[in-house]
């Protein structure tokens, strides 16, 4: 399977090829709302657990293509800075491109100076922080036993004092778990201290790793925005007509998309420039194939292998 997804369409970053540096679902966390699912591998190992040549042969391949994209961005199926060679990897994509460098991270590992290191040449930085009191962590991210709060908010804060580009943190809010009064007045100030660019305030629109979960109400989204102060937006879904990407084999484009996560039509539409029509009948083919399936999530309908 290729390293490399997409462009993807994304809420915050545009059209977003994506980059998987770790195996399917090895990560730090288990979230509760991951929109991939549980975690396989829960561990605190850096290591190369994608040779960085495999990665960086996949890209020079992609970018031959010349398709527009808005960002290369490290993401995917798993935590990006366990992967040791994160910084080698991000600092020959800035000779190799003009593309600015994401990385999309849970934001558990910034305590270590190495992993700062590894991400100091990245354009943006999107970690996540969804809750502050450690039982609330516990029962949302699902930490490997060693990681606590602490480590997240002294991490944080060092990294935004040593790092030069933009900080983009997210904050997921789950219905009945972090949307209390309390918890959001404590994530607000944890925001104070660490002071990112933008703070991103999200909920679940996606199936999650757990069917009981859900999305918070807009109101709790709305008090959020005001509690986390002039930074906080809250994040709208994508909408774009770009059609242009340039797609040699759709149903094995549609099956690499979706392994990373569920997509409904318009989605997959937007990402692979296929027209809903046309893809229509491939998705109704890979069906009959039992090569994907379909769920549906709050009256949507969504496709995922």
């Amino acid at each position: 399977m290729s390293h490399i997804f997409g462009p993807v369409p994304s809420r915050r970053l545009g059209y977003s090829l994506g980059i998987d540096a770790v195996p399917f679902k090895v990560c730090t966390l288990n979230c509760v709302y991951c929109q991939v699912g549980r975690t396989s591998v829960k561990t605190l190992e850096r290591k190369q657990w994608i040779a960085p040549q495999a990665i960086l042969d996949d890209l020079r391949n992609i970018l031959a293509k010349e398709e527009k994209i808005d960002f290369i961005t490290f993401s995917g199926s798993g935590e990006p800075t366990l992967n040791s060679a994160l910084g080698e990897m991000i600092g020959r994509i800035k000779d190799m491109t003009s593309t600015p460098v994401a990385v999309l991270t849970n934001g558990t590992l910034f305590h270590l100076p190495e992993v700062r290191r590894d991400v100091i040449e990245a354009n943006v930085i999107v970690p996540s922080f969804d809750a502050v009191s450690p039982d609330v962590f516990a029962r949302l991210n699902r930490p490997h036993p060693e990681l606590t709060v602490e480590h997240m908010v002294e991490g944080l804060k060092l990294l935004r004092k040593e790092f030069r580009g933009q900080i983009w943190l997210e904050v997921m809010i789950v219905k009945n778990i972090n949307d209390s009064m309390d918890e959001l007045k404590k994530i607000a100030a944890a925001l104070h201290d660490i002071s990112p660019d933008k703070i991103q305030i999200n909920s679940v629109f996606r199936p999650a790793a757990e069917r009981n979960i859900e999305p918070a109400l807009m109101e709790t989204l709305e008090l959020a925005k005001v509690l986390f102060g002039e930074t906080a937006e809250i994040i709208e879904e994508f909408r774009s007509d770009r059609h242009n990407a340039v797609v040699d084999d759709i149903k094995g484009a549609i099956i690499q998309l979706i392994k990373r996560r569920p997509c409904a039509v318009g989605d997959i539409s937007k990402s692979l420039g296929i027209h809903e029509a046309i893809l229509t009948t491939h998705l109704e083919i890979l069906l009959q194939e039992q090569r994907i399936k379909e769920v549906i999530h709050r009256g949507i309908k969504f496709y995922q292998t």
